[in-house]
């Protein structure tokens, strides 16, 4: 295999939506989402109004790539061996002694192997990999600090009111029906929470395919929930984009889930049709299906017995372990914390952020110093890399994380936003991430500071 991937070598480029092609205002989105899920467990559930009260220091808890464990209300930062890194119990940190205590001198976490090898969810554990679950990794959090002030016993049974909570906010028939907190929300107001695209990224979808790339829209969002985002960050002409549009994909089953797979299904007014379609014949807007039955079609327009297909995501669980493993994509990863630890924002998301953020409709939580999701946090650290301390005064090493690592070993190169690279020509050729090279690099415009410093000490 090259040491370089160039977009010109594909034959079809794919796009996730969210996070990937649209990028949110991560503060604010993150507030809705939150108060979304609290508020429903305070008016439904009976949970102590307190839930709902944050101050801004508060969300440095906030981060991605966090395992909450279903059985004890501990939250854990893995290494790349599933060593755990740092660890909580509800929102308080966990000592190095307390971490020995809890999982042994070797301080693993029983259900890695599970988690590493398949990415699936499970009963005993929650991986927080995406923005629109992390709020609720923070939620799993304050919810175990108020079981314990109630006097209550942790166990898995407070994740019932958490799914209840995800799914009254988030559920297909919520958007249509005005329903929960979240869709009303962006609906009133999509510009406080979604940031436009710029004329580059525009540009440089037009100019894929009029080099003759077949370009897709893979989405788990509803169609409905698609068409508001793709007509405020691209226009309503957005369509023409795309060759074939996939919502309600529900990823990852859409790759993994072979050979019961879904069928595809046609919408009529954002409704699915109840048949399902034997195959897939022609381009168009589709909803559910599975790679097979799409790879077929792609081989029928592209005329060739493998196209090579490119496919950019921001889920580790969703997107890149499964595109890679099971239909053996090229996957670029979207990895927004590199700017949170160095990589300068693109000049595109810089003058966009100007445009929609104006000053007087920032919220007091900007002035008041909330931290970005995506920025490295004091309580956690960084997203890429950390220090492994055995105890007892030995030495500490530093470890990736296992984020970190799964990034390296299911993309084939990570960037901070798809603004970054639409400037650039379509045969420009990227180093990819290789067992044989150095960790830092896969990386565009640059790796993140922690790999950097961790290279540095290494060499």
């Amino acid at each position: 295999m090259s040491e370089y991937f160039s977009l010109s070598d594909g034959d079809v480029i794919g796009f996730d939506l969210d996070h990937t092609l649209c990028r949110y205002h991560l503060k604010e989105t993150s507030r809705l989402i939150y108060e979304s899920f609290a508020g429903y467990l305070v008016e439904h559930k009976g949970y102590d109004k307190d839930l709902l009260n944050l101050t801004p220091a508060t969300w440095d808890f906030c981060f991605k790539g966090l395992v909450v464990d279903l059985e004890d209300g501990n939250l854990v930062k893995l290494a790349e061996d599933g060593t755990v890194l740092r660890a909580t119990h509800g929102t308080n940190d966990l000592s190095t002694e307390d971490i020995i205590k809890h999982y042994g001198p070797k301080r693993e976490w029983k259900h890695f192997h599970s988690l590493n090898t398949s990415f699936t969810r499970s009963a005993k554990y929650y991986f927080y990999d995406n923005y629109f679950d992390l709020p609720g990794a923070f939620l799993c959090g304050r919810v175990v600090d108020m079981l314990h002030k109630r006097g209550n016993e942790v166990n898995s049974d407070f994740w019932k009111d958490m799914v209840a909570a995800i799914d009254h906010n988030y559920n297909t028939a919520a958007f249509k029906a005005d329903a929960g907190t979240y869709f009303p929300s962006v609906k009133r107001d999509p510009g406080r929470y979604l940031q436009p695209c710029s004329d580059s990224v525009k540009a440089w979808l037009r100019s894929m395919k009029s080099a003759g790339k077949l370009l897709l829209l893979i989405t788990s969002s509803h169609s409905d929930y698609c068409r508001l985002i793709c007509e405020h960050i691209l226009g309503k002409d957005f369509e023409e984009l795309f060759d074939v549009i996939i919502t309600n994909a529900l990823k990852p089953g859409f790759f993994s889930m072979v050979p019961e797979q879904r069928p595809f299904r046609t919408l009529v007014n954002d409704v699915e049709e109840s048949e399902g379609l034997p195959s897939l014949d022609k381009p168009g807007w589709y909803s559910q299906g599975n790679w097979p039955h799409l790879h077929e079609l792609v081989k029928t327009m592209t005329g060739k017995p493998e196209p090579k297909v490119v496919y950019f995501g921001d889920s580790m669980r969703s997107d890149m372990f499964p595109a890679s493993s099971f239909a053996k994509w090229e996957t670029v990863m979207i990895v927004e914390e590199m700017e949170g630890e160095g990589v300068p924002k693109s000049d595109a998301a810089m003058s966009n952020e100007a445009q929609v953020e104006p000053l007087e409709k920032r919220g007091k939580f900007e002035e008041q110093g909330m931290k970005s999701p995506s920025d490295s946090s004091e309580q956690w650290g960084s997203y890429f890399v950390d220090v492994n301390s055995s105890g007892g005064g030995d030495e500490e090493s530093e470890k990736l994380t296992w984020c970190c690592h799964s990034i390296h070993k299911y993309s084939t190169m990570a960037i901070p936003s798809v603004e970054h690279i639409a400037d650039l020509p379509l045969d420009y050729k990227f180093p990819r991430f290789s067992p044989d090279k150095p960790c830092t690099t896969g990386y565009y415009p640059r790796p993140p500071d922690s790999l950097l410093k961790r290279c540095k000490s290494l060499s």
